[in-house]
């Protein structure tokens, strides 16, 4: 597994981000963290604050002989609304925005042409506000937000708005899911 690559998403609760991405083949992990603030080892507190800059992210570590940037991308933009400027549903504040931070030019590359696609092809009614922005220091959150939805699936929040999202990935890449 020498040519693993990385992938950074900020898509709203990196709980929804982590489980998805967590279910796809060819991802080897998938971890919740934080980027692209001015707070260096931030905490989830810190980061909820608002004022550190940091979104809430999942590094993605995957394999691309068995998926692609592009596959990841599809995922990404299939499970949550690129168009709702610092939100995600009732998760509101820019440690919230939808982001791509970008690990290299082809990364932001085809980053670029996708949204531009999704745009010309309408496939909102809105135009999709993801920002694209080039990675800088992951910071890897506390642990009990790892797996957070395996571990607290009964919890409320994850039966309202991770297990939904989690059904909709589910039944759209059925062909694409880990055994």
């Amino acid at each position: 597994m020498q040519n693993l690559q990385t992938a950074v998403f900020g898509g709203g609760c990196f709980w929804c981000v982590e489980t998805v991405y967590n279910r796809l083949q060819g991802v080897v992990s998938a971890k919740s963290g934080y980027m692209g603030g001015h707070t260096e080892n931030p905490t989830y507190k810190q980061v909820c604050g608002g004022d550190t800059g940091h979104v809430e992210v999942v590094q993605v570590t995957f394999d691309p002989g068995k998926t692609s940037f592009h596959e990841l991308l599809e995922v990404f933009f299939s499970v949550h609304d690129p168009t709702t400027l610092n939100r995600q549903g009732n998760d509101i504040g820019v440690q919230y925005r939808s982001v791509i931070f970008y690990m290299s030019e082809e990364q932001y590359r085809e980053a670029k042409k996708y949204i531009d696609e999704l745009n010309a092809a309408h496939t909102w009614a809105d135009p999709i506000v993801t920002s694209l922005e080039p990675a800088s220091k992951f910071y890897v959150a506390e642990d009990y937000h790892q797996e957070y939805f395996n571990n607290n699936g009964s919890q409320p929040y994850c039966q309202m708005v991770v297990a939904p999202k989690v059904q909709k990935f589910q039944k759209k890449f059925a062909q694409k899911l880990k055994a």
